[in-house]
């Protein structure tokens, strides 16, 4: 029988970002597959590169000390708020320097660029931008109390940076399955979903190393569970990997411990219908709920593909 090696996060990590539910006797489990959309605070840096110019190759935000994983906030003093904003304010300055306001492991720093101009008759810094992405990912609970959730199990980051995402605002859709990529050794699979932006479930509040949590605006309709302590042994796992169908998938807890993050445990899929369909834990399926003696007990947060 296959398995395919997951890490998962001990509920009591959550109380991090959600301390009023990490504990909690009434929470409802989740398990259901949302479409997640952000908007970030300001513009990441999500890599730096060479601006073709008639005099050859010129790399303004390199030689700025622009880096990956910077958040652009300001240009000159203004806001801003988008990568379209600020290549509109970059090519106004017509070549003119000014002083770019960036964010670096959270504090601000002020650099001094000067556009360049293209072989294309175009302004321009050398940055690849994002302002928000999208995705899916797993509902791990909900709190029918507050109407606080926790889902994904990890943080949004940025793919190519690895940066955590400083986010402006964002929600939740619903969404549903419509293929897989099975995982494989050295290849960690992904479920492909179509979330219907037009369904929105509730906010995104946060974007923390334990997941994300916010608000939603109903119920989540997941069975009443409560909170319990970890251990190795067999558990399951609630995903959804087909439609909108959520299932209880059997897995074993192998080994507990503890790092600068929290607790975590590394967890292998036993279930031999999973192991068939998606061969074991793939992407798309971080913030499963772990279960033991019908407590929630941990979330999925990320695959271990050298296995």
């Amino acid at each position: 029988m296959k398995k395919v090696i997951a890490t998962a996060l001990a509920v009591c990590a959550l109380s991090a970002a959600a301390p009023c539910a990490a504990h909690a006797q009434g929470l409802e489990l989740g398990g259901q597959i949302v479409g997640i959309q952000i908007s970030t605070e300001g513009v990441l840096v999500a890599g730096t590169g060479a601006v073709e110019t008639a005099e050859g190759s010129a790399s303004p935000a390199e030689e700025a000390g622009v880096r990956r994983g910077d958040v652009i906030v300001e240009l000159d003093g203004k806001k801003v708020s988008s990568a379209g904003e600020l290549i509109g304010a970059v090519e106004a300055l017509q070549g003119e320097s000014a002083e770019l306001t960036v964010l670096r492991g959270g504090r601000p720093l002020l650099l001094t660029v000067k556009p360049a101009r293209s072989d294309e008759d175009q302004w321009m810094l050398g940055m690849w931008l994002r302002d928000g992405i999208s995705g899916i990912g797993t509902l791990t609970f909900y709190d029918p109390a507050t109407g606080l959730y926790g889902a994904l199990g990890h943080s949004i980051s940025d793919a190519d940076s690895g940066a955590v995402l400083p986010m402006d605002e964002g929600s939740i859709t619903e969404a549903e399955i419509v293929s897989v990529k099975p995982g494989a050794a050295g290849v960690p699979g992904e479920l492909n979903g179509c979330a219907d932006l037009g369904r929105v479930l509730g906010s995104i509040e946060h974007n923390t190393e334990h997941g994300i949590y916010g608000h939603m605006n109903r119920p989540a309709g997941g069975r009443p569970v409560e909170t319990g302590e970890i251990r190795t042994g067999p558990a399951t796992i609630l995903a959804t990997v087909d439609g909108t169908n959520t299932r209880e998938f059997s897995v074993r807890v192998s080994r507990i411990y503890r790092d600068s993050d929290g607790e975590h445990v590394m967890l292998s899929v036993t279930d031999p219908e999973l192991c068939s369909r998606t061969g074991g834990i793939v992407q798309g399926m971080s913030g499963s709920p772990i279960l033991q003696d019908g407590k929630l007990v941990g979330a999925v947060t990320h695959v271990s593909v050298s296995t």
